[in-house]
């Protein structure tokens, strides 16, 4: 079972930010998860929200700004024991960081239309060029799923599933042409796992934050474990 971290390491550094990344290349794991959003200069930032205001405390819309007027926004301001500024990284500083990683999940936020999707998906292939082996894009949106089919893309991609339509999902996923599925934690029963596992679908459970629950995810054969907090759950495995 592979350790991810999620946003970076969420629980132990500022999340999505470029600190957060280097933090956990320092830990030495060597799979993350984050978030990547289009800004309206068709830039690719790393942010899990539409908004600044929970992580900076800025009240501004995300796709109202430019990439060169990221600057301001802190994603520290809450860590006060974090020493330094976090602005909202793009996606090619974060790579630049994570070059060496085995395993990159490359959460695509929702769009509003298959024209942004297929406008994301473009983009985000040609930066992601060189990660094949390393790279999963993962989404709720089916049409993040379907613009990466139309494209012909040589790129990995799995279904993020939070809604309790069972196994509705692993049919989706397979009709999607993706290689897995990332479980919400609460829905992630043995039953789920088992038919998923038989579906010759690959498995993450997010977000997993207690070591008991994550030892049973193990022992049922999970592929990914995306947990808040990294260097507590490398003491355990």
């Amino acid at each position: 079972m592979r350790i991810i971290g999620h946003r970076g390491a969420r629980g132990e550094a500022p999340e999505n930010t470029l600190g957060g990344f280097q933090y956990i290349q320092d830990l030495g794991i060597r799979a993350v998860e984050f978030d990547v959003r289009q800004l309206k200069d068709r830039a690719l930032i790393v942010m899990h929200d539409d908004q600044f205001i929970r992580t900076t405390g800025q009240d501004k819309y995300l796709y109202e700004c430019e990439s060169s007027e990221l600057e301001p926004y802190n994603h520290a301001v809450t860590w006060s024991e974090w020493n330094k500024v976090e602005p909202t990284p793009l996606l090619d500083q974060t790579l630049k960081i994570i070059h060496n990683f085995d395993h990159i999940e490359v959460e695509v936020k929702a769009v509003k239309n298959q024209d942004e999707a297929d406008q994301l998906t473009a983009v985000l292939q040609h930066q992601l060029k060189g990660f094949e082996q390393s790279a999963v894009i993962t989404s709720f949106d089916p049409k993040i799923h379907y613009a990466l089919n139309t494209q012909k893309s040589h790129f990995k991609h799995g279904l993020l599933i939070e809604d309790n339509v069972q196994f509705k999902a692993i049919d989706q996923a397979l009709a999607l042409g993706c290689c897995q599925i990332g479980w919400m934690n609460q829905l992630a029963t043995k039953e789920m796992i088992r038919a998923t596992q038989q579906a010759n679908l690959n498995i993450s459970v997010w977000t997993v934050n207690d070591i008991e629950r994550a030892k049973e995810l193990k022992d049922l054969g999970i592929n990914g474990l995306i947990t808040d907090f990294p260097k507590l759950m490398m003491q355990h495995f």
